[in-house]
């Protein structure tokens, strides 16, 4: 299997997107990394971390590149064989099965768009983000692509993500949920409440509203909400975890009795914040579009690359392209 990286794309690249596709390379059989950017610093980090001239990494020539801060649209317009869309392209052109990439996630999605298209049916693609809960994970989408959104997005969301964790994840019939300010039906916005009865009469299980303070607990497998709304809670999330840990850490070495007690219960401190580390998780897969793309966090290093890849590539054998494809009649059908 051939998977496309955007190695030029993300705060580390493209040092940390080599390193990842090695590690990647070196934990999955039959795998082909193909990566997209300029020759001659990919040949140098590939060098620099042994793999020189070694088999399972090909680099695919480019010398554009969308930076973080460049706007999208303009930026695709203009660079046209950028990295990210040239790994878009390979898999448009059937030479990858899928493509990652942890830079400009507006040019990522983008680039997506235009060379893949979305699937018939969908209105809106979404950006689907794992999410850490008391239980385990929640896939949360939208998570950014789309600030604004009407009823009929969400509920197409709701299939989307369903068939995602049933056939990534393994959940079978996964609970669905409705970010809202209420458990009620007509709690909510008048997105919110016409959402609900979308939502109540589709081919899922879904078992309705689920207030904030629910979702780190972990009552659903998948929470709906618009991109606005999924974006602030992510980083959120990710801002007060770090904060907590930092807080946790700075008590726990404040006097000799609790260093000795941090010092016994330390495994227990290292996989709780793992699980809450993005970089274990790698990336989101954006659902909706003919294809398998993966949109990595922007500070991504090794490990989360690493992830992401493994992502895609479970994302393209669980055939989740044309399973939301399948999907999508029942929703023409409710």
């Amino acid at each position: 299997m051939k998977i496309a990286v955007d190695a030029m794309g993300g705060d580390y690249a493209p040092r940390e997107l080599v390193r990842g596709a090695v590690a990647a390379l070196q934990k999955q059989e039959g795998l082909e990394i193909l990566l997209v950017g300029r020759p001659e610093e990919l040949a140098a980090e590939l060098k620099a971390c042994g793999w020189e001239g070694a088999q399972g990494i090909r680099i695919v020539p480019t010398q554009d590149v969308i930076a973080m801060e460049e706007n999208p649209g303009l930026a695709l317009r203009r660079k046209k064989d950028a990295s990210v869309v040239v790994a878009a392209r390979l898999v448009k052109e059937g030479e990858a099965a899928a493509f990652v990439s942890a830079g400009n996630t507006g040019a990522a999605m983008g680039a997506a768009l235009f060379q893949l298209g979305r699937i018939k049916g969908v209105a809106r693609p979404a950006i689907a983000s794992p999410f850490p809960t008391a239980r385990g994970l929640c896939l949360l989408l939208d998570a950014g692509a789309n600030a604004e959104a009407r009823p009929v997005y969400l509920a197409q969301f709701a299939y989307m993500g369903a068939v995602y964790a049933e056939k990534v994840w393994g959940i079978p019939n996964p609970r669905v949920g409705l970010l809202n300010i209420g458990s009620e039906p007509e709690k909510g916005n008048e997105l919110s409440r016409e959402a609900y009865r979308l939502l109540a009469r589709a081919k899922i299980n879904f078992v309705g509203n689920v207030e904030g303070r629910e979702l780190p607990a972990g009552v659903v497998d998948v929470i709906i909400c618009d991109g606005f709304v999924g974006n602030v809670i992510l980083k959120l999330a990710e801002g007060l975890a770090s904060a907590l840990m930092e807080r946790l850490k700075g008590e726990l070495e404040a006097e000799f009795r609790t260093r000795l007690g941090a010092a016994l219960a330390l495994p227990a401190f290292r996989r709780f914040k793992k699980g809450l580390d993005y970089q274990e998780y790698g990336g989101a897969p954006l659902l909706g579009v003919n294809g398998v793309c993966i949109i990595g966090h922007g500070s991504s290093r090794a490990r989360a690359i690493e992830n992401a890849i493994g992502a895609a590539v479970a994302a393209v054998k669980e055939e989740v392209v044309a399973k939301i494809r399948e999907k999508m009649l029942d929703f023409a059908e409710g």
